[in-house]
């Protein structure tokens, strides 16, 4: 059976070798988040904060640092899960093996939660200032719960069944908020608690809500599970934790058009913390700023605020955490978790479509990677993208990959083998055949990621390009610098960063006007002097403009994180030899991306030294830590 409550996790981790107890006190301010950081680098345990400066609770992190770890954690209902996938892709199964779906009946009662009178999430009250005031970094507009499970139900069809769990932000002290009252709910566009705060907003009414903290360790991975309409989350947690999902309610003051006497949300009987409480649908505060998962901090902007009734907790509380940063972090495991759950579910979503990757070193929304058939006009000589077009819109269609700003889709009737997850090698196959004449599909004035700020048009506002590519092979792809490559002044310091990309070291970016408008001479300049040089290009389909070209060439992933998170497709997408014709762009040179910072763009996300220096006891020979960082 699965884990019922996080004090269970964290006493299975220990016992494996697999968590390490940390009892020198550690301030939340920034030094908890910076050996957690360092621990997750290294690949180290899961790791227990015994006392914690200010709190009289302690903090574990890095439950899920690893994938191995996740699925130890999971162990007894991974296989279950599994089924039940397996029979959504295919209902067919159950009569092919039925044997191996003996005890679907218990797996189909599991999922429906059990309601209790009373648990241990009720026995205890606190204040929202004794929490653990974690701050991850210096900017932090306040302390922020970094694993929430935000709980709402439908106004209009309440009950469990229409229920929505999902992570969304939650910031509880400095700014604006009144203390051991008030939190900043943030919730990113395309969230299932935006339905139930558009009904609340309709209907006139507040929207009661839980902040769920701790419990089963398998409530954390369905809030961020993608799943479709009308599975509840509460369904998806039961099944990945072994065990029915215990819930309790408690009895805040009724709000405004309630009966006397109503009852709250429901909430996990084995929860460490609860902050229950309700949305007023009219009225924000300002929220932020945040480091978020982009790698750079997201601003302050006006979100929906929480009135704060009640802080329930258990006893012997623990306040889990995360780090969110530039990526890999530890929620990088949440994604590798979810695509080995749900990867085979793809073909049945969209027809054609055989697999999709959002790439966590770019940030997970700004880049996607996918493979589809081309088989529209099979009898032609030459294959070129037309089915791939349709599948692209409707994975731009698709939940949160609908939040996309780069798409990247190939054939898979080119190479059969190609793995979606091996980045070099999708890239090369990718530049050996795109046509930057006919394959560049740009859509502008859309919605892109909330926390993405390179489009500079205001939150949830850029533009995507679907970047197709189906055929032979039509170039070779250069791997040396070209020779002689003269660069207009500004310029300088290129490197080959891949096969078929170039990088080069721009200027600083100008702006031009207001805040948001940007002096594109530069780069214009730059591909009108690169086509007097097109022959020395011809194996270099792409080239990235950047602020730092070593940088940039160092890894695969500063590459990743550096171009797709800093640029906007219909701002920074420009190329050599570019035309218009019928409303379709195009270029018969390289492509060009401009990825320097722009001036509207937030700072990257660095650790102070003298952060990192207060930490490095823990780390050291006699330290909890030591050896870790090998």
């Amino acid at each position: 059976m699965g884990h019922r409550n996080l004090a269970a996790a964290v006493a299975d981790l220990e016992r494996a070798g697999r968590l390490v107890r940390i009892e020198p006190e550690v301030d939340p301010h920034l030094e908890a988040a910076e050996v957690h950081r360092r621990a997750y680098q290294a690949g180290g345990p899961a790791l227990l904060f015994a006392r914690v400066k200010g709190s009289p609770f302690p903090m574990v992190s890095n439950v899920f640092g690893t994938l191995d770890r996740a699925k130890f954690l999971f162990r007894d209902a991974l296989e279950d899960v599994r089924k039940l996938v397996e029979l959504k892709t295919d209902p067919a199964a159950i009569r092919k093996r039925p044997w191996r779906y003996w005890n679907l009946p218990v797996l189909g009662w599991r999922l429906r939660p059990k309601f209790m009178h009373s648990g241990p999430i009720l026995r205890h009250t606190t204040r929202l200032s004794q929490l653990p005031q974690l701050k991850c970094w210096p900017l932090d507009g306040g302390p922020f719960v970094t694993l929430p499970q935000v709980y709402t139900e439908h106004p209009d069809a309440p009950g469990w069944m229409k229920s929505n769990l999902g992570m969304y932000r939650v910031q509880f002290g400095g700014n604006e908020y009144v203390p051991d009252r008030e939190a900043g709910l943030h919730y990113q566009i395309h969230r299932g608690i935006g339905v139930h705060h558009a009904a609340a907003v309709r209907r006139g009414e507040r929207l009661r809500v839980n902040v769920i903290v701790g419990g089963p360790p398998a409530l954390a991975v369905a809030a961020v599970m993608p799943l479709p309409e009308g599975l509840p989350e509460l369904a998806f947690a039961a099944a990945l934790g072994g065990r029915r999902l215990e819930l309790v309610r408690g009895k805040p003051a009724p709000a405004a058009g309630e009966k006397p006497g109503a009852v709250g949300l429901p909430m996990p009987a084995e929860a460490d913390f609860v902050l229950s409480g309700w949305i007023d649908p009219t009225r924000t505060k300002p929220e932020g700023p945040f480091g978020d998962h982009l790698g750079y901090y997201s601003l302050t902007h006006d979100f929906p605020v929480m009135t704060v009734e009640t802080v329930y907790h258990r006893p012997g509380a623990i306040w889990p955490f995360t780090v969110v940063g530039r990526p890999p972090q530890e929620d990088t495991t949440f994604g590798e978790l979810i695509h080995e759950l749900t990867g085979p579910v793809i073909p049945t979503v969209v027809p054609g479509l055989h697999a999709v990757h959002a790439v966590d070193a770019a940030g997970v929304h700004p880049l996607l990677l996918a493979i589809g058939s081309e088989r529209y006009v099979p009898y032609a000589e030459t294959r070129r993208p037309q089915e791939l077009l349709m599948l692209a819109n409707a994975v731009l269609g698709q939940g949160q990959l609908s939040l996309a700003k780069y798409l990247f889709i190939v054939a898979k009737e080119d190479a059969p083998g190609l793995d979606i997850h091996d980045i070099r090698a999708f890239l090369r196959h990718l530049l050996e055949r795109f046509d930057p004449e006919s394959d560049l599909h740009f859509q502008t004035r859309t919605t892109v990621d909330t926390l993405d700020y390179s489009p500079g048009l205001g939150l949830n506002a850029g533009s995507k390009l679907v970047l197709a590519a189906a055929g032979p092979k039509r170039r070779e792809l250069a791997t040396a610098t070209p020779p002689g490559l003269t660069l207009p002044d500004g310029f300088a310091d290129p490197r080959v960063v891949l096969p078929g990309v170039l990088a080069l070291k721009g200027p600083p970016v100008r702006k031009s006007g207001s805040r948001f408008q940007i002096d594109d001479a530069d780069v214009t300049w730059l591909c009108s002097q690169l086509a007097q040089q097109e022959p020395q290009l011809a194996g270099f389909p792409l080239v990235v403009v950047v602020d730092d070209s070593e940088f940039v060439a160092r890894t695969l992933n500063n590459f990743l994180w550096a171009v797709f998170t800093r640029s906007d497709p219909a701002n920074d997408v420009y190329g050599v030899g570019s035309f218009t014709h019928r409303k379709h762009w195009g270029c018969r040179g390289p492509v060009v991306i401009d990825a320097r910072l722009k001036p509207h763009m937030p700072p990257p996300l660095e650790v102070p030294p003298e952060v990192t220096r207060k930490v490095d006891a823990l780390f050291a020979k006699g330290g909890p830590l030591a050896g870790v960082e090998k």
